[in-house]
This record gives structure tokens, C-alpha cells and sequence, in this order.
């Protein structure tokens, strides 16, 4: 009895809740139609245009001032510096003497050259006095021939008459004749072995003065000038110090020497910036020894290839430095103007939306959103560079995030002007 009462009471509090389901639909129904139109509604997003305009920008990179030609002074032999004139922070001028050495060994090699040399050329000169000599018998020789000839001549013409000319005397004059041509023969023979000799003895004199020269040479390797005008930056020996040529690399020189009145400013310039490096183009640095005083340079050297390690190009600019205010080793900061070959695209920096997969920004194009793959470039204010399948005028929306899918249809609005 009481389980059918229960079953008649749950039966009549479904009955009475379908009936009020019943009754609530219908009484929402006139208002559906509205919903569904609001939830067809497309949504709203603001937007700008695509800009094109020139890359003005300007970079802040580190550089050093390197002198313009920088040599380090070794001695090419040893021996002892018997003098040196100059010191630390000396101002020198190009050929001026600054260190002489001297090496006794030396010395002696260039003393006996000439000794040698003055032998040679004493050689030579008896050999040209005894050529002369002899030229001098030979002439004589030449004359007593033609006189002689000229008797025996007379005489032979002569004994054709008989009886004028005994021709004994024939004999005698033509036996005359035959000695004195015999001694020219002679003559001339010593001459040519003379002149031989003289010859020998001149080689003899080109090879010990050469040797004497090259003594010379080697002797002058004892006097260290200055190759150019510049500031002794290093000094390492005294008066009475033994040198020699360098046997290590980490022997340090005797002096070192810098061109200082020109110096080099080395700019190591990113990858992305390399292509529009001009030469002669003046740019401005700062060094901390002067704050707030700018100083220019003029791009000269590149050296068109890329650091491997840094992803830099190496640039060398000229800095005058007539007055002797910069230094070799500053540091400075250069303000590198960044520029590009053509005009380049801008859009807001919060246009751009990057995943772990892509970076991309959404276009609207008729009122559908379309994702475009972007490289980001150099930033300039509040816009950035961008480079894609994009053209100045496109409308891309000025938030860009994955939550509007591509493909979407929406609303755009003109957001404020992109400046």
C-alpha cells in the first residue's frame, strides 16, 4: 500500500516538470531568432595599413683605434747597443737614427774586404802600367820594322845595278828586317797576355769590392732608423745590452714605433647590415677619454668577407689625429647608420605574432583573416620591418595572435595612423 503511493507521487512530480519545461520553451521561443543572429555576428578587429618608407637608423657599435702602421725594431745581428736616442713616447721622424750597435767580428770582416779590395785594384793597376809598358816597346818596335823594311827596300833596288850595292849588305838589311817583325810578334803576344791578365785582374776587383759592399750592408744593419714619422711607443734595451735576432716569437723588440698623426678605427659590422657599406662615407665615435666630444672617421678598407665566429664584416675607417689627442688601443662607440638598398615594409611591433613554429601577421583581405609569414627586421620606434608576401597598403590587423585563425571572417576597422 505505501509502495504504491509512492510510485503515484513520483509519477505526478515528473508530470508536473515536464509540464513546466513545456511551458518554458514556449515562452522563449519568439526570442530565439535574436540570439542566433548574435551569435552569427562576425567580430570586430582593428587594423592598419602596410607602410613603406626608408630604413632610418642608427647603431651603436663597439670599436678600437688601432695606429696606422705599427712596426717592432729587431736587430738582424748581434752585438752590443753602443748607443741608443730615443725613449718611451719619443717623436721621431722618418730616417732619423735612433739605436747603433756595434759587433766587432763586423769589423774585422769589413776591414779585411778592403784590404782585399785595395790588393785587387793595386794588381790591376801594375797590369794596366805593364800593358802600357809594353804597347810602348811594341810602338817602338813598329817604327825601327818600317825603317829597317824601308833600307832593305832601298838596298834590294839598289843591287839591281851591279857593282853600286854589296849583297852582303842585301842580306844583312833583309835579316833585319826578319828580327825586327819577329820582335813586333813578340810584342803584340805580351800584350794580348797582358791585356788577358788585366781583365782577370778587373773581375777580381768587381768581386772583392762587391764583397766589400756587402759588408758593408751588413754593417749598416748595426744602425736602427725610423722607417717612418711616428712615436716610440716601447722601449726594451739599454746602452751596453746584447741583442740579437729574434729566436722566439715572444722575444720582445728593441723599440716599437707607431704612426700616430693617422689612425685606424676598426668596426666589426653585423651580417645584417654588411650590404650597405659605403666607402668615403664619414661616420661619427665618441671615446670615454673625451665624453661628450665627437670625432669622425672616413670608411676606407672592408674587408668583404664575415668573422666566422662573430658573423661580423671587419670595416677600417681613416681617423686624422694631427693633433695627437686619440691613442692606439681606445675603445670607442660608433654610431653606424643602418640603411637598406630599397625602401622597406613597416608594420606595429605588435602586429607580428611568433609561435614556436612560425612568425606572422594576419591580413585581412575582404573581410577574411589570412596568416602571412614575416622576418622581422630592425625595429624604429614603435614599428618594425618585416619581410613576406606582403605590399604597402595591406591591411594587417594591429594585434596579431593565433587565437584569430586564419580563415576567420571579421569586421575591420581602421585603427589610428601608423607614424
Amino acid at each position: 500500500m505505501i509502495r504504491r503511493n509512492l510510485l503515484i507521487a513520483s509519477a505526478f512530480v515528473i508530470t508536473i516538470i515536464i509540464a513546466w519545461l513545456f511551458f518554458r520553451a514556449g515562452s522563449q521561443k519568439p526570442g530565439a531568432p535574436a540570439a542566433a543572429e548574435g551569435a552569427q555576428q562576425a567580430p570586430t578587429v582593428a587594423v592598419v595599413n602596410v607602410v613603406s618608407q626608408e630604413l632610418n637608423l642608427q647603431r651603436h657599435l663597439p670599436g678600437e683605434l688601432q695606429a696606422y702602421q705599427d712596426v717592432a725594431l729587431y736587430p738582424k745581428l748581434p752585438g752590443f747597443v753602443d748607443w741608443i736616442g730615443v725613449d718611451r713616447g719619443s717623436v721621431v721622424k722618418a730616417g732619423q737614427l735612433l739605436l747603433r750597435m756595434s759587433a766587432p767580428e763586423i769589423s774585422a770582416q769589413l776591414s779585411e774586404a778592403g784590404a782585399k779590395t785595395r790588393v785587387a785594384e793595386s794588381q790591376r793597376n801594375e797590369a794596366e802600367a805593364r800593358i802600357q809598358g809594353i804597347r810602348a816597346q811594341r810602338i817602338e818596335a813598329d817604327a825601327k820594322l818600317a825603317s829597317d823594311e824601308a833600307t832593305y827596300t832601298r838596298l834590294k833596288a839598289a843591287s839591281a845595278t851591279p857593282g853600286v850595292v854589296a849583297g852582303n849588305d842585301v842580306e844583312v838589311a833583309e835579316r833585319t828586317v826578319e828580327a825586327d817583325r819577329a820582335r813586333v810578334k813578340v810584342y803584340e803576344e805580351n800584350e794580348k797576355a797582358a791585356q788577358s791578365q788585366a781583365v782577370s785582374l778587373s773581375e777580381n776587383v768587381k768581386a772583392v769590392t762587391e764583397a766589400a759592399r756587402s759588408a758593408g750592408d751588413i754593417e749598416s744593419y748595426l744602425r736602427i732608423a725610423a722607417p717612418f714619422d711616428g712615436v716610440i711607443t716601447e722601449r726594451n734595451v739599454h746602452k751596453g745590452s746584447l741583442v740579437g735576432p729574434a729566436g722566439a716569437p715572444a722575444a720582445p723588440p728593441m723599440l716599437r714605433i707607431r704612426q700616430v698623426s693617422r689612425l685606424r678605427l676598426v668596426v666589426s659590422v653585423p651580417e645584417a647590415d654588411a650590404g650597405a657599406i659605403a666607402t668615403n662615407e664619414k661616420i661619427s665615435f665618441s671615446v670615454p677619454a673625451f665624453p661628450g666630444e665627437s670625432f669622425t672617421g672616413v670608411v676606407r678598407r672592408i674587408a668583404h668577407a664575415l668573422d666566422a665566429k662573430t658573423r661580423t664584416m671587419p670595416v677600417e675607417l681613416d681617423v686624422e689625429n694631427s693633433k695627437g689627442r686619440l691613442a692606439p688601443g681606445m675603445y670607442a662607440e660608433v654610431i653606424w647608420p643602418t640603411r637598406r638598398s630599397q625602401p622597406s615594409l613597416f608594420v606595429p611591433a605588435s602586429a607580428v605574432a611568433v609561435t614556436t613554429e612560425r612568425s606572422f601577421v594576419i591580413r585581412i583581405h575582404d573581410g577574411v583573416a589570412e596568416w602571412v609569414d614575416v622576418t622581422r627586421g630592425a625595429s624604429m620606434g614603435n614599428l618594425i620591418e618585416v619581410f613576406g608576401d606582403l605590399q604597402a597598403g595591406d591591411q594587417v590587423a594591429t594585434r596579431g595572435a593565433d587565437e584569430l585563425r586564419e580563415g576567420t571572417r571579421v569586421s575591420p576597422k581602421k585603427a589610428s595612423d601608423v607614424k
